[in-house]
């Protein structure tokens, strides 16, 4: 994972400070482009552990089409929580006496999390995070992009055409009330030499937080693509629009490069799935994986 490091080395010895939509402030560059050999090894992380449950689950969230956290909730998924959170707190007119991230906030935040596992209700109204992900690649204006894809892959495998886009410029601001507009928002598939290789452009990335859980979502989603389409895996090229360190992630980030890049861990699937959407949590095992510990760091809202 060395084209990581060179990104987190990059923000911080030439990254430019910029205000930020969080009120966080970040360490930002314009444009980055990393690729990955699918072949070689699983793109995991291993300078610090990386929740695997919640990349697995999330995958297979989006997959489905849906958008609404129970699922992830109810599978102790927690990764989408503070957003549709802080957007009940608004509605409930409680986002400014409960600052953000203090000890009210947090008991807040844990009473509405229980909510959404018990009360289907509450899930359905508070839930929900709008036309996001999971609703554009399977219903982006009536189009299953993600099947139709799959059906390119097959039956046009030189299509320069097979793409999935999260980016619905009318239901952008509908994302943005609970949820968050796209930040991975395209992906493009490419078959050569019996191999599938998949590009993603992400217009934001948290580099430290999030980047890590994107590189290893769509390689397991171009594995899990190539082996129902008869292939085998090519690369992963991951190109990044604004790529930033938010401020008060600057001092993990150096504590992560200080560590040793350990051999990247394997992945294994059910080999009798061939049916994308047929994929289950247990369909999906990584192997040999030994990172370092985690590294703790706030989520900028």
């Amino acid at each position: 994972m060395e084209q990581y490091h060179a990104l987190l080395r990059q923000i911080l010895e030439q990254g430019v400070v910029k205000g930020d939509r969080t009120g966080t402030g970040t360490k930002s560059v314009f444009g980055h482009q990393s690729r990955y050999d699918l072949s070689a090894g699983f793109p995991l992380m291993t300078t610090k552990k990386v929740y695997l449950k919640g990349i697995i689950r999330e995958l297979l969230w989006f997959i489905a089409g849906d958008t609404n956290i129970a699922y992830l909730v109810r599978n102790g998924v927690n990764i989408w929580n503070e957003w549709p959170f802080q957007n009940y707190l608004i509605q409930q007119g409680l986002a400014n006496s409960l600052p953000k991230h203090g000890q009210a906030w947090k008991k807040e935040l844990k009473d509405f999390v229980e909510r959404i596992k018990t009360d289907d209700g509450f899930a359905e109204k508070w839930g929900e995070l709008g036309p996001v992900y999971g609703r554009q690649w399977r219903n982006f204006e009536g189009v299953d992009q993600l099947s139709k894809a799959l059906d390119m892959i097959q039956n046009a495998p030189n299509s320069r055409r097979i793409i999935v886009s999260a980016w619905n410029p009318p239901e952008i601001d509908e994302m943005a009330r609970a949820g968050l507009p796209p930040c991975h928002t395209l992906f493009q598939f490419y078959v050569s030499n019996n191999k599938l290789s998949c590009m993603l452009y992400q217009r934001s990335a948290d580099v430290f937080l999030g980047v890590p859980f994107n590189i290893a979502s769509y390689a397991l989603l171009t594995h899990m693509v190539a082996q129902v389409c008869g292939l085998e895996v090519g690369d992963f090229v991951h190109t990044l629009g604004d790529a930033h360190l938010y401020s008060n992630h600057i001092d993990q980030a150096n504590v992560q490069l200080g560590r040793d890049i350990r051999p990247l861990p394997r992945l294994k699937l059910n080999a009798s799935v061939n049916d994308l959407f047929a994929f289950t949590f247990d369909d999906i095992m990584i192997e040999d994986y030994n990172p370092h510990p985690p590294i703790q760091a706030p989520i900028a809202v």
